[in-house]
């Protein structure tokens, strides 16, 4: 009997090439959060570097154990880990709360830890509780990623601080637009493997246009190492907060809801539909990961989503094809020269590049929303507030500004506290009570409800 094609073994050459490719479509993500927490926290561009390589290196592992798996460990789908954008603004807040910020890193490798380990614990039980994580949820938290990154993207196109003479200068805000236009160019004129990496090569073209405005700075590819292994706990043995805790264990749970969406995805794709014990062991591997990963100075793990497109796109289902990507992470994470290549590029270039990155993730929520069953009224209310306060850190920075510091890691977070009204409104409108009845479909949010039983009409004006 033929082994099925998420079991089958491709040629040397053939998993090697379309390894890489999976590589280069999540390269960019996998980069871009510790490039903005090492930013906010000021880390200097070999610390950056350093950063940098421990994300690749802990990518590779967690897609090792999601593809390959050990025990219950693992979906052994076609199945890419790297750090998730849903920990970074939480992240950021916590460095923003942090008053020395060399504390900033072990504080979040602490909270990753803690939310790691409870989540592997909460896998099997996570797996039978997914009906309360709706489209309407897991949509609107997706949106709020997205929403809450682009500020990022924007302060980037403006430069690299605020305190510079050139922030916000003309020739910042052009070398943006220009590698945004250059992005925008490859993906709707090129093809195949080409378009995969339009972001890549977006990066390049627009770093290679910054040298001669004396933007380019080349100082952390000369300091860096040829060879090098990212050291346990390179930046200080983790610090364990409460707060912080509580804020990143929010993410894990968003970070499992997407999960579990993208395996149920996959396994349609593949033809291999993702069970109860599946979605269960997939669930172990993230967390497990993500819980291993502050160990080498690495973030929370989860799914690309991009990557299962890409399963899609090319019907190759092979899951140690994504084996041998997690293997090239894992060597670019060992060689900090190549990991030092990402902190060349200019703020405004990833600014122009973080626009399509950071705005196709909230695109992303969108095309869930438009599944979530939006002409219902209930689900439009349960949007509607949910991304409103989630927005409200984003639109309001000070909104918070009396409450404690603690509360503010969270409050400070719109991914955090969209996802905790959006599910309990989920719970309370289509889950308790009278909840679970179909709500009336509406044409419009702000559409009457019916009038009164019994009550008389106003007569029809002539």
């Amino acid at each position: 009997m033929a082994d099925h094609p998420v079991d089958e073994k491709l040629p040397a050459l053939k998993m090697a090439t379309t390894g890489l490719q999976h590589v280069a479509a999540m390269y960019a993500g996998v980069v871009a959060p510790p490039l903005i927490v090492g930013a906010a926290i000021g880390l200097t561009g070999t610390e950056l570097t350093f950063l940098t390589g421990a994300c690749l290196f802990t990518a590779g592992l967690a897609t090792f154990l999601q593809t390959l798996g050990i025990w219950k460990i693992g979906a052994r789908l076609p199945f890419v880990n790297g750090v998730t954008f849903a920990g970074v603004a939480p992240m950021t807040a916590i460095v923003a709360s942090t008053d020395d910020k060399d504390d900033a890193l072990p504080i979040i490798f602490g909270a990753v830890i803690v939310a790691g380990l409870l989540g592997f614990l909460a896998a099997p039980f996570f797996s039978k509780a997914v009906r309360f994580f709706p489209p309407v949820v897991t949509g609107t938290v997706i949106t709020l990623i997205g929403v809450s990154l682009l500020p990022v993207a924007f302060g980037w196109a403006q430069g690299a601080s605020p305190a510079a003479d050139d922030f916000g200068s003309a020739t910042n805000l052009g070398l943006a637009a220009a590698t945004l236009v250059m992005v925008l160019l490859l993906r709707r004129f090129t093809r195949g493997f080409v378009k995969q990496i339009a972001v890549l090569l977006g990066l390049v073209g627009g770093t290679l246009l910054a040298v001669p405005f004396g933007v380019t700075d080349f100082s952390p590819v000369a300091e860096a190492d040829i060879v090098g292994f990212p050291t346990p706990f390179h930046f200080g043995a983790p610090q364990f907060q409460l707060a912080a805790i509580i804020s990143l264990c929010v993410v894990m749970v968003v970070s499992m809801t997407e999960s579990t969406a993208d395996m149920l995805a996959l396994g349609e794709i593949v033809d291999r539909p993702a069970d109860e014990r599946t979605i269960a062991a997939g669930l172990r591997a993230d967390t497990l990961g993500s819980a291993l990963s502050p160990l080498f100075n690495g973030f929370m793990c989860s799914a690309f989503a991009q990557n299962i497109g890409l399963v899609a796109m090319t019907r190759i289902r092979s899951r140690y094809v994504v084996a041998t990507g997690g293997g090239f992470l894992v060597l670019m994470g060992l060689c900090p020269m190549a990991a030092s290549l990402i902190a060349v590029v200019p703020r405004p270039v990833l600014g122009g590049a973080g626009v399509v990155l950071f705005g196709s993730v909230a695109a992303s929520g969108i095309q869930t929303l438009v599944r979530a069953g939006l002409e219902k009224d209930n689900n439009v209310l349960i949007v509607a507030v949910s991304l409103a306060v989630g927005i409200i850190p984003i639109s309001a920075p000070e909104f918070y500004h009396s409450f404690p510091e603690t509360a503010r890691i969270v409050l400070d977070s719109g991914i955090s506290t969209g996802c905790v009204v959006a599910v309990l409104l989920n719970l309370v409108f289509n889950h308790l009570g009278n909840g679970g009845r179909e709500a009336a479909d509406v044409t419009h949010p702000m559409e009457a409800g019916e009038e009164i039983s019994g009550s008389a009409k106003a007569p029809a004006t002539p």
